[in-house]
């Protein structure tokens, strides 16, 4: 038998394919997600895929906010040229996985996530939790270019003060439902989508729901770094190169994103009020524990109020987020 089972491991290790998808003009979608988007990769259940994204900021912009053009990358300008009025997260795919169908989880291992440029972006936007206080404030003092050091993995802020590098994809998501029709990439959902959340990086998982064949993955909006809440509406945005590796997961019926970090599982709370935010997380992270870890539900919401972290995911992107931290270590033995 165990010859057996390291034989139908190694046909199955052998049947898996790695991918590579460039971001360019023809394989970006800037500003949302949309299930009639074509995909511009067909993968299969198992299969992992190293895709290349673009960070936050058309070229004009980096322009104006001081970067040289030989430092923005080339296919900024041709997405420009094609879509002169396409503003927004610049989002590579979408990726079609097949066997993937409505009702399915689609599973995101987020195995490694590189730094492609030695700068990011950080700007002030409109919905910054403090924007009233710095709206008639110079374009100087709003935006600025923050050099990385990727060496050290730190991006020197101010003298005398580095902010640690920690990369992930602010947004990663799938098709909404057909029926919603072009979404802004700029609000998360259930599609997942600009989640902001930094937990999901190198080494973590992200499950989220599936609404249309295929799933229609798409990513982008890197960020060399980002603070919980992400005051000012931006984190160090950059682009990034992330090695996902996507599994269908079926008959594990889910209706809100999910995360998985080697120490914690991560139940998500998404509303335009954040204190329906909260709820809903807290009302996640209940079933979590009640359906996945078997506890009764009295048990579980006590053991929320002493182990489990809600934290502030952002505040800035129209719908708000909550996540729970629910640490491995509360369970001492498998349930």
């Amino acid at each position: 038998m165990r010859h057996l089972l390291i034989f139908f491991f190694t046909l199955e290790a052998w049947s898996q394919t790695t991918h590579r998808l460039a971001a360019n003009a023809d394989t970006v979608v800037v500003g949302h997600y949309d299930a009639s988007t074509p995909p511009v990769l067909r993968v299969k259940s198992g299969d992992t895929v190293i895709i290349e994204t673009l960070g936050v900021g058309a070229a004009d912009m980096l322009e104006a906010a001081g970067v040289p053009k030989s430092k923005i990358e080339p296919a900024k300008y041709a997405i420009a040229q094609r879509s002169p009025k396409a503003r927004g997260h610049f989002l590579t795919g979408p990726v079609f996985i097949e066997g993937a169908e409505p009702g399915d989880v689609l599973e995101v291992d987020i195995i490694d996530v590189k730094m492609t440029l030695d700068y990011a972006y950080n700007g002030m936007g409109q919905n910054g939790v403090l924007a009233d206080l710095f709206a008639d404030r110079p374009a100087s003092e709003r935006r600025r270019i923050i050099p990385l050091d990727r060496q050290r993995r730190l991006a020197p802020f101010a003298p005398g003060i580095e902010v640690p590098l920690r990369p992930f994809f602010g947004s990663m998501g799938v098709a909404p439902p057909s029926g919603a029709g072009r979404v802004s990439s700029s609000p998360p959902g259930r599609h997942a989508g600009n989640l902001d959340n930094r937990e999901l990086i190198a080494g973590t998982k992200l499950f989220i729901p599936v609404f249309e064949a295929g799933a229609l993955f798409q990513v982008g909006d890197g960020h060399a770094a980002q603070a919980d809440g992400e005051a000012d509406q931006t984190g160090l945005e950059t682009s990034l190169t992330g090695t996902f590796r996507f599994t269908v997961r079926k008959n594990q019926p889910l209706t809100w994103p999910r995360g998985e970090t080697p120490t914690h599982w991560i139940a998500m709370g998404l509303h335009q009020d954040v204190n329906q935010a909260i709820r809903l997380v807290a009302e996640q992270a209940l079933e979590f524990l009640t359906k996945e870890k078997k506890m009764k539900d009295a048990d579980a919401y006590m053991l929320m109020s002493v182990g489990v972290d809600l934290r502030i995911t952002q505040l800035v992107d129209g719908v708000k987020g909550v996540h729970a931290m629910i640490p491995k270590s509360l369970f001492t033995s498998p349930r």
